[in-house]
């Protein structure tokens, strides 16, 4: 999937992570499919925020087998994402620990024009 990058464009990020997944891997438990699909949203938004300018795109990658489900954002920018220290001051920097916590792995990687935030979700 690639949509603009937008704050409203995470909301069909959601929607397509979550009708991917199931069409890729049926009976994958609802519960499974709820954490995918935050943790892409997450991602997404953190594109969004940080990893794009006005007028750029992002790309959604999903990749469901047995067991698992490893979800990829591609960004325009390289400046790589890391987890912040807690803090009750601050109203961002919360949901990268959320995937830290959630999914079993995740981590970035270059691509040619940005980098890409993967993560791994198994059941």
């Amino acid at each position: 999937m690639i949509c603009e990058a937008l704050p409203e464009s995470v909301r069909a990020v959601r929607r397509y992570v979550r009708e991917a997944v199931a069409y890729q891997e049926p009976g994958v438990p609802p519960e499974a499919l709820d954490t995918v699909e935050l943790l892409a949203s997450e991602l997404a938004t953190n594109a969004v925020r940080y990893g794009t300018e006005p007028g750029d795109s992002l790309q959604v990658v999903v990749d469901a087998g047995p067991g698992k489900c490893r979800i990829e954002v591609h960004d325009t920018r390289r400046k790589r994402p890391r987890v912040r220290p807690p803090s009750n001051e601050r109203s961002r920097g919360r949901g990268l620990h959320l995937v830290d916590l959630l999914a079993d792995s995740w981590g970035t990687a270059d691509r040619e024009f940005g980098k890409i935030v993967w993560m791994v979700v198994t059941w």
